[in-house]
């Protein structure tokens, strides 16, 4: 695929990023695309490898290698390389519903797998996506294509997330009729706002949202089923019914002092920003939650905390400093974590650039936590007591645990904290209220590879189902969810 010697002939090249200084500016997305004509070159250098681990998206030594949504992402590379764009885009929305998403957010788990990477600089796979998309939309290959029969069979989807959307698209496709309700006043889940805006812009969202309503989909926001919506009249309304609704229930950090004010977790604090931007163009003082001028604390070091590092920044904080629990993973791959695993390496994202440009230093300390949330006399947050960690191995279960250094303990002033520590599983009222098994995480239960849960006629994709994770994973999990829906509506598949 691809220039048989394009491996060889052309060095990797990435988007240009605007400088850090500059880019926190503002919230807009930072990255200048190349060229039709450099992107072309950088998709020449896809190998005809034989064996393409970037498409695999199998489990290898307990971690996924390669595109959870088995992309074919040779082929098209080879028709970016010839120009053929339409086709390009075809075969990448065969797989994949919302590459405009996925060209922005996924930690392109196929670059890691690629086998241009193992001696070299692996294909820049996410930005020929992007370009492939973008592309597609401009020429009008992206336009709404609505069913042309109706099967007259009507599906509930519950949560607008990445899986959500997915399912709706699928099984809209296949002709039946879905509505999505979405708590949240605009539709998107964790993408709209649990992903800043320099990273994914809403009108991109939107963009896809508006032609998803053209083919039909009816999207109803404000509507929280459990609370505002009664989940029996849900089921008596439907044929079929996807909880697609997340896995939002934050893990908390349980210290002295938990009850000052001041603290907060990740996904309200970027929530409140992006919330601001929408409603009044820019961020309007008192209706969001505010770095500016403070000492911020971010806990966790996942790209939650990361995103909270950069929003942080661009509100002005007086410093900020991102505490992680585990030691620092290496620069480089060891030779226990070989190609084609996923390289479990240190990562210096935008936020982190950022917060050295802007401050002169790394903001994360290793192997540390919080011991005690310090007060003022008016029982807001005013400083934090940190403690350094070390790993310890459990004799009797064998298991590697981080336990406090005695006499480590340290203080520092802070006067916000922004929890991004993850998230345990589901918010149980709304499992509640359809009375479905969950397991000991609370997330949804199904047979193995499956998504029909233990009550009939309802079934279960995304973060709800399988835990917090990927963009990519919440999709696929939402292509397979419809499959099985369809399968059980109309005795046969073609998804």
């Amino acid at each position: 695929m691809g220039k048989p010697t394009g491996f060889l002939d052309y060095e990797r090249e990435d988007a240009k990023a605007v400088s850090p200084k500059e880019r926190i500016k503002n919230f807009e997305e930072f990255h200048e695309p190349l060229s039709m004509e450099k992107q072309k070159c950088q998709a020449a250098r896809c190998m005809e490898c034989g064996v393409p681990f970037c498409q695999n998206g199998q489990v290898i030594a307990g971690m996924v290698s390669g595109c959870p949504l088995n992309n074919l992402i040779p082929e098209w590379n080879d028709l970016l390389y010839t120009g053929n764009l339409e086709q390009a885009y075809n075969r990448l929305h065969k797989t994949n519903n919302f590459p405009e998403f996925t060209s922005r957010v996924c930690p392109a788990l196929c670059e890691k797998a690629c086998t241009c990477g193992l001696n070299g600089e692996p294909v820049s796979v996410r930005a020929n996506e992007h370009l492939i998309i973008e592309n597609a939309y401009e020429q009008g290959y992206a336009k709404a294509k609505a069913p042309s029969v109706r099967t007259g069979k009507k599906v509930a989807v519950i949560g607008s997330g990445p899986a959500g959307l997915a399912a709706a698209d699928q099984l809209n496709k296949r002709g039946h009729s879905v509505t999505v309700y979405e708590r949240d006043d605009r539709v998107g889940g964790l993408l709209m706002y649990g992903i800043p805006n320099m990273k994914l812009e809403k009108h991109i969202i939107e963009r896809k949202v508006d032609i998803m309503k053209e083919e039909g989909v009816t999207f109803l926001t404000g509507m929280d089923v459990g609370k505002d919506v009664k989940a029996s009249d849900i089921l008596k309304q439907y044929d079929r019914v996807i909880l697609a609704c997340g896995s939002r229930n934050a893990r908390d950090i349980s210290a002295k002092g938990r009850d000052a004010g001041g603290i907060y977790f990740a996904v309200d604090f970027l929530a409140s920003t992006t919330k601001s931007l929408l409603e009044y163009g820019s961020l309007k003082e008192g209706t969001f939650i505010s770095a500016k001028g403070k000492d911020v604390v971010v806990i966790g070091g996942g790209d939650t905390g990361n995103d909270c590092v950069g929003t942080s920044i661009r509100h002005g904080a007086k410093s900020v400093l991102q505490l992680e629990m585990m030691p620092k993973a290496p620069d480089e791959r060891a030779e226990n974590n070989p190609w084609p695993e996923w390289p479990r390496i240190c990562k210096t994202d935008y936020g982190q650039e950022e917060a050295i440009a802007v401050f002169g230093k790394d903001p994360r300390v290793y192997q540390t936590t919080v011991k005690e949330f310090k007060k003022d006399k008016d029982g807001n947050l005013a400083g934090l007591v940190l403690v350094k960690l070390e790993a310890q191995k459990d004799k009797e279960t064998g298991r590697v645990n981080m336990v406090e250094i005695k006499g480590s303990e340290y203080e520092i002033d802070c006067q916000l904290v922004l929890i991004a520590a993850g998230f345990l599983g589901s918010e149980n009222y709304v499992t509640k209220a359809f009375q479905v098994d969950t397991t000991p995480r609370t997330n949804i239960s199904t047979l193995p590879g499956k998504y029909a849960t233990s009550v009939e006629n309802v079934f279960t994709a995304g973060d709800v189902h399988r835990g917090q994770s990927l963009v990519v994973w919440a999709i696929r999990e939402g292509r397979d969810c419809a499959r099985e829906v369809d399968e059980s509506l109309m005795g046969y598949t073609n998804l």
